[in-house]
């Protein structure tokens, strides 16, 4: 087989967010600067450096953010009171609860706690349920990220058999629902499926979501197949077991480089969105 194509994050980062800087520039001729709201409950490290990276890159791209971090004691009742003061102020265009709160929180009513109109992360039942039924709305920030990497590169969706390995409610089962928008036919993949290597070797596009290190082998790669890998684990690996399916791959993501970076331009993009919406509906 020729060389697969790389599927390199840093380019689609790069036109992503000079569109963001653009549309930023326009706001601020109207005076209104898109900012992003990031609650961080805990000191989980992991959790800290991707908040510090969001508000980073709001800050060099023309938007603003604001930093909410709560101790590991918040309650669910005390976390719900910050997202609802956050809902009620104008300025603040999207806001994020960084994933996974404490234990002892109810992550499903706080993300269910966010207005739609603000739930740039993609997170909510109301958002799935908008995305699934193909109506505007934010998709969840990894799988969208995911199509706006394959739209890059020109890979057509339509037609293609993608399997999805993993079914988690921000990733698996909203990028199913996004191929199944773009007319792909998608077979998703869990804990429970039986045979899941033959599964995967049916497929022309497979996104790989488990958190399980190197869990794809390349012998179950269907020659000439898409490999998208959205795992990220300790030791700077993915999912899918990369140099064994860099030899049967047509095009094939790195990790790192690959669709995380993308994840994070996705939410500015949706956050500038959701600027520019609340000027129509103001």
């Amino acid at each position: 087989m020729t060389e697969p194509l790389m599927l390199l994050g840093k380019p689609v980062v790069d036109a992503i967010e000079q569109n963001v800087r653009q549309r930023a520039l326009v706001l601020a001729n109207q005076n209104i600067t898109p900012q992003l709201a990031t609650i961080l409950v805990g000191e989980d490290p992991a959790s800290t450096t991707y908040v510090r990276m969001k508000g980073n890159a709001c800050k060099r791209n023309g938007l603003t953010s604001k930093r909410i971090h709560l101790p590991e004691s918040t309650t669910t009742i005390q976390l719900l009171a910050i997202i609802q003061e956050l809902n009620e102020d104008p300025s603040i265009h999207g806001i994020l609860l960084q994933h996974p709160v404490p234990r002892h929180i109810d992550e499903g009513t706080a993300f269910d706690a966010i207005l739609p109109q603000k739930d740039v992360d993609g997170v909510s039942s109301a958002g799935f349920g908008l995305l699934a039924l193909g109506h505007p709305g934010y998709g969840a920030c990894t799988p969208q990220g995911i199509l706006h990497l394959l739209d890059y590169y020109h890979i057509s969706l339509s037609g293609l058999h993608a399997v999805v390995l993993g079914r988690s409610a921000i990733l698996g089962k909203p990028m199913a629902a996004m191929l199944l928008n773009r007319d792909a036919t998608v077979t998703v993949c869990h804990s429970h499926s039986r045979d899941v290597p033959s599964l995967v070797a049916t497929a022309d596009l497979l996104v790989a979501a488990v958190g399980k290190p190197r869990y794809v082998q390349g012998s179950w790669i269907k020659p000439g197949a898409v490999v998208i890998d959205a795992g990220y684990n300790p030791g700077n690996v993915g999912d899918v077991d990369f140099s064994a399916c860099l030899e049967q791959a047509s095009a094939i993501t790195p990790v790192p480089g690959g669709v995380g970076p993308v994840t994070i331009a996705t939410l500015l993009d949706h956050t500038v969105r959701a600027a520019e919406m609340s000027i129509s509906q103001a």
